[in-house]
């Protein structure tokens, strides 16, 4: 997989609104980030233009508006960032990590049941 290029915090919670939406326009976008952040209108809009400058969405003019798609897969996106994170921290050790948040606390018992799952459908093949 290519290296992807990296996204804000900002400009990722319109991307997560335009893969969930797509094709979205504009004013979606924004009425939707609205919902959920104090971020203007102008802000959202020059997000949007980032993320098309970073080659992360495209867009189509559609009569007066434009409508946005990911030139990007989440799961490609979200793939890449946790393996740069896995590696960046606990140098590529998945077995480290995981036993760091168990060492914390971090996992719940939900969450130690879903791995115990998740292994027992991999051992399974």
């Amino acid at each position: 997989m290519s290296e992807l290029p990296q996204i804000s915090e900002a400009e990722f919670e319109v991307m997560k609104i335009v893969w969930k939406h797509a094709p979205i326009s504009t004013n979606e976008i924004t009425d939707k980030l609205l919902q959920t952040t104090s971020r203007s209108p102008k802000t959202i809009q020059t997000l949007i233009k980032r993320l098309v400058t970073k080659g992360v969405l495209a867009y189509e003019k559609q009569s007066r508006m434009f409508v946005y798609t990911p030139v990007v897969k989440k799961s490609e996106y979200i793939g890449q960032k946790s393996n740069s994170f896995l590696k960046r921290y606990y140098n590529g050790d998945i077995s480290a990590m995981v036993s760091a948040f168990i060492e914390n606390d971090r996992l719940s018992e939900t969450d130690v049941e879903h791995l115990w799952l998740i292994l027992h459908q991999i051992l399974t093949l």
